[in-house]
């Protein structure tokens, strides 16, 4: 396998290795969590749902786009995105979430992936996700330029057992596979 050894630098911030292998597939995990607060929007997949409390974070604490950013930069072998996207840069403060995506995104493309499938997981008590759970997986699927019968959206609860199941925060975990254009 060829190695193609390159660097990503996000707006200056320092470059960062890609993978070395080019591989036909690769294999992305991601997972998030957010306090639920209120006086937040409550923002998921780039849609605002309603509920009484949102995500406290330094973006929009979109915890499945953030977690999507997280699975295709650790399919592409790179920094997670506290790293690329640190929350101690204040021009990330509330910054709409799409904006890591479509970073993400341009560094598949670059790096000659497109995505093969994606399976997510959101695990919040409530509100209930599926009046809203279409317009979550249309959105994500264009954000993503995939196509969206390769975008799975689960929700779960958590049996009111810990922070997840006392409302107090929400998290979601994805996989996904990349595969060379």
């Amino acid at each position: 396998m060829a190695a193609s050894p390159t660097a990503v630098e996000v707006d200056g911030t320092a470059p960062a290795t890609k993978p070395s292998k080019s591989l036909p597939f690769r294999v992305g995990h991601g997972f998030d969590l957010h306090r639920l607060e209120p006086g937040y929007p409550l923002i998921i997949g780039g849609i605002d749902i309603p509920h009484d409390r949102g995500c406290e974070a330094h973006s929009d604490g979109d915890v499945l786009l953030h977690c999507v950013v997280d699975a295709i930069l650790g399919a592409l072998g790179l920094p997670d995105i506290g790293q690329i996207f640190p929350d101690s840069d204040p021009k990330w403060k509330g910054a709409p979430s799409s904006v890591f995506i479509k970073e993400a995104v341009r560094l598949m493309d670059e790096a000659g992936y497109e995505i093969g499938n994606l399976d997510a997981t959101l695990i919040l008590q409530r509100p209930k996700l599926s009046p809203h759970k279409e317009a979550i997986r249309s959105n994500l699927s264009k954000l993503l330029g995939a196509d969206p019968s390769v975008v799975n959206l689960k929700a779960k609860t958590h049996e009111k057992v810990d922070s997840l199941g006392e409302n107090r925060s929400i998290a979601a975990h994805t996989v996904i596979l990349l595969m060379r254009k």
